[in-house]
This record gives structure tokens, sequence and C-alpha cells, in this order.
């Protein structure tokens, strides 16, 4: 039996941290067609996020980046008009041109004075908005997590198997008290 629950102890963990890291590699996309779905997710995965640069921006969630969640609406709109990701991501690297400032999403930025980001569309981000992880953080911090993971499971197993004394033990710690008060009373 207690083997047993190590084993659902350590599987527990694995299909935890391994449950981290596809929940990491989803996005979200208003597109339906299959085709666009899968452009999408290769442009994606090929630019990088815009807040995490050590991340491709298909795993950027919105609530800690909206800048990248506005730039994954633009590439579903670049999509709609029929664009292939080699050309989407060509086109983030060297610039949309003055007619990407006609797109919704970046006359918002334009409107709410993000220059940048609408500078960047425009002419280009450069060979920096290709997304080239940086595994050593990554692998790190996996690292410390199985390190936590078996320190705990380390701990557990010492506390359940420490030295708990038995109900003889403790009859006779009772017993051996007693003759001592009762040696110290004959004194």
């Amino acid at each position: 039996m207690k083997a047993f629950g190590i084993r659902f102890l350590i599987l527990s963990f694995c299909i935890w941290i391994l449950s981290g890291s596809l929940v990491a590699e989803s996005t979200f996309t208003n597109l339906t067609d299959h085709e666009q779905v899968k452009t999408f997710l290769e442009v994606t995965n090929r630019i990088r996020c815009i807040c995490l640069p050590s991340i491709p921006i298909k795993s950027c969630s919105f609530n800690n980046c909206t800048v990248s969640a506005k730039l994954k609406l633009f590439i579903e709109n670049r999509i709609r008009k029929g664009e292939s990701a080699d050309t989407i991501v060509n086109k983030m690297i060297n610039g949309f041109g003055e007619e990407a400032l006609q797109d919704p999403v970046i006359a918002k930025f334009a409107e709410n004075g993000n220059d940048g980001i609408v500078q960047g569309v425009v002419y280009g981000f450069g060979q920096d908005i290709l997304a080239k992880p940086d595994s050593t953080w990554i692998n790190l911090s996996l690292a410390l997590a199985g390190g936590l993971g078996l320190i705990i499971i380390f701990l557990y197993l010492k506390r359940r198997t420490s030295f708990k004394p038995t109900e003889k033990s403790s009859k006779t710690d009772s017993f051996q008290k007693y003759l001592s008060e009762i040696e110290e009373k004959q004194k």
C-alpha cells in the first residue's frame, strides 16, 4: 500500500509538470478556417512576444501582455487578407509599409500614442522580432521545479518512515518513570 502511495505522488507530480508545458503552448484565435488557424499558429510560433522576448508570441498570455495580444489580432487580420505565414513574418521583419496604418489594430496603437509598435509594424522590427527562446531559463526552471519536487517527496517519506514509539516502549518508559518516582520518595 505504501509503494502505491509513493507511485501515485510521483505520477501526480510528473503530470502537473507536463500539464504546465502543454498549457504554455496554447493560444487563442478568432479564426475558424483550419488553414487560417494553421497559418496563425505558424506565424505566432515564429514571432516573439513583445513583453517577454524569450518566448514566442503564441505562448504570451493576454493578461500579461496586451501589446502582444493586439499584435495577434493584427496577424489574424493579415491572414484574413490572404497573406501567407512567410509573408507575414517577412513583413514583421522588414515592415508592412504605410498601408498597415489602415488596419484598425495599428490605428488604435497610433491613436493611443504607442509609436514604437506603429513604427515597428510600418518599417519593420528587424531580426529581433523572431522568436529565439533562451532555453537556459526554461531548463533552469524545470530543474528547480524537479529538485523542489524531489525534496518534498523526500521530506514526506522521511516523515512517514520516522521512528514512532510503539505501545510497548511507551509502557516501558512509564514504568521506568514510576520506578524513579518511587526511588525519589524513598530518599
